[in-house]
């Protein structure tokens, strides 16, 4: 047996701006991190090798990889010519949250796979494969900030090249700055899920709108504004910077906010956040906000949400498990 974790991610700055509909005309850049809650995917030989079986959400055991349901599973161990496995795949976080759910498991079930089969995928073709998958081979409406978020692992700095090339850089800050940001940083649960790509088919459409890309030009900008906020430990100018990527944001497609996240936003500031954002594409799952020790209680109480503990990973996709049986087969 196999066991893979790969994390999930969060979005600060830049989200949007890796769409092609944005990068192909000025050059994208998200700044983000993976976090310490994971996708686990186990994988071994099945007991029957005539029949592959898939745990997921729902159960499939098939005769024939065509048969699969499972897009990304369909797609992926055909083209790997992989069967008679069982793989298994649980989260820490449920699908549909905006935390990346479906690029980390896309990253973490190639990565289960290259190891299966003996392959060494580095982390960059681990992500630029997942991204094959996703946006080539499957036509999903979405970019590529979460594939290499998940694959490298990190707080950093994820540009998108014009000529489809994708570079990062890791933020370098003082260990205590570290320990402020993760200690200011507070995620709450909206109680919903939903899927991202009817909004980022409009926020996709949205570019040819001149006021739409003029605000994603000024949110790639912010991404190296909070990076100097990191790396000199102004950590207020990081959640006013967030406060004002979530504005620029919350233009960019009707479906990003409601009346009713603006109204649970404006209860934080007033609580004492100095800045926030909903993660994702919007519309649903977790909010996100910069809000120091003394006033987290007070925030708290005026969302009146639960909230996710969390802190940074560093280590990005990586294998936690190799069973002796696999290697005595």
């Amino acid at each position: 047996m196999i066991i893979t974790k790969t994390p999930f991610r969060i979005s600060f700055c830049g989200g949007g701006s890796d769409l092609p509909s944005f990068y192909e005309n000025y050059d994208g850049c998200v700044l983000s991190t993976s976090i310490n809650k994971y996708m686990y995917i186990a994988i071994h030989p099945y007991f029957d090798p005539r029949k592959t079986v898939l745990k997921y959400s729902k159960t499939e055991i098939v005769d024939e990889l065509h048969q699969i349901e499972h897009s990304i599973f369909h797609n992926v161990l055909n083209d790997l010519r992989i069967e008679g496995v069982e793989i298994t795949c649980t989260a820490d976080i449920p699908a549909g949250t905006g935390l990346g759910s479906s690029s980390t498991f896309t990253v973490g079930l190639l990565h289960t796979l290259y190891c299966y089969m003996g392959k060494y995928i580095s982390k960059t073709d681990l992500a630029a494969r997942a991204c094959v998958v996703e946006i080539e081979k499957l036509g999903n409406p979405i970019g590529k900030q979460d594939q290499y978020a998940a694959a490298l692992g990190g707080l950093n700095i994820i540009r998108f090249h014009s000529n489809g090339k994708v570079t990062h850089t890791p933020i370098r800050m003082e260990k205590t700055t570290q320990n402020r940001l993760e200690k200011n940083l507070h995620m709450f649960y909206l109680g919903s899920a939903r899927s991202a790509n009817e909004i980022l088919q409009e926020q996709s459409k949205n570019m040819s709108e001149k006021a739409k890309t003029d605000n994603l030009v000024k949110m790639c900008g912010l991404v190296d504004d909070m990076e100097k906020s990191l790396i000199t430990g102004d950590l207020n100018a990081f959640g006013e910077i967030l406060h004002e990527n979530w504005r620029l944001k919350r233009e960019l497609a009707s479906g990003i906010t409601s009346s009713e996240i603006d109204e649970l936003y404006d209860k934080a500031i007033n609580a004492g956040a100095v800045g926030g954002k909903l993660l994702g594409a919007g519309g649903s799952g977790f909010f996100l906000f910069y809000c120091t020790e003394e006033k987290y209680s007070a925030l708290s109480h005026a969302l009146g949400l639960r909230a996710l503990p969390f802190s940074f990973d560093y280590d990005g996709t990586s294998v936690i498990y190799i069973g002796d049986k696999y290697w005595d087969n």
